[in-house]
């Protein structure tokens, strides 16, 4: 496989970003199935991913980079590997919940796909930081957003 297909591979979450429509929550969902499976089938503690979406931001710009430049766009939408990142971050929020229900995994998924919809400063102005750097860094703020309302939901008992 060519250094191009790799990276479209990555910046597609292994498909993720082909959905033919809301590729964007294609991807967040191609990031919490496995993180779910995970969790509830093998004790993976929701802080691990909190970790892998820090991990994946340097291989997303990567590839990122690689993609926009192939398709001669600054974001393609295709590109899904940013949400991944992002809803992995969004994660570390339900540290703060006593005890992780369907409800925590859907306020994780909203909350991530609502602050990286809605961009409330500064994760708009991330967007400006060059190639792939700039693709990633907005919707990890999101995701630190998404965490940090987690983590409040949960220690208020909320979810």
């Amino acid at each position: 496989m060519s250094k191009a297909g790799v990276a479209e591979l990555i910046a597609t979450w292994f498909g993720c970003g082909y959905a033919p429509f809301g590729p964007g929550t294609f991807g967040s969902l191609g990031a919490l199935i496995p993180a779910f499976i995970a969790c509830t089938y093998f004790g993976a503690s929701p802080s691990l991913f909190a970790i892998l979406g820090l991990l994946v931001l340097f291989p997303g710009i990567w590839a990122s980079s690689v993609t926009a430049v192939a398709r001669n766009l600054k974001d393609p939408q295709i590109v899904v590997v940013d949400e991944v990142s992002g809803q992995w971050v969004t994660m570390a929020g339900m540290l703060g919940v006593a005890v992780v229900t369907w409800k925590a995994w859907l306020a994780a998924f909203v909350l991530f796909r609502l602050f990286d919809i809605v961009k409330p400063w500064p994760v708009r102005q991330f967007e400006a930081l060059p190639g792939g750097a700039g693709i990633m860094a907005d919707d990890v703020m999101a995701g630190v957003y998404g965490a940090l309302v987690l983590y409040g939901l949960g220690w208020f008992n909320l979810i």
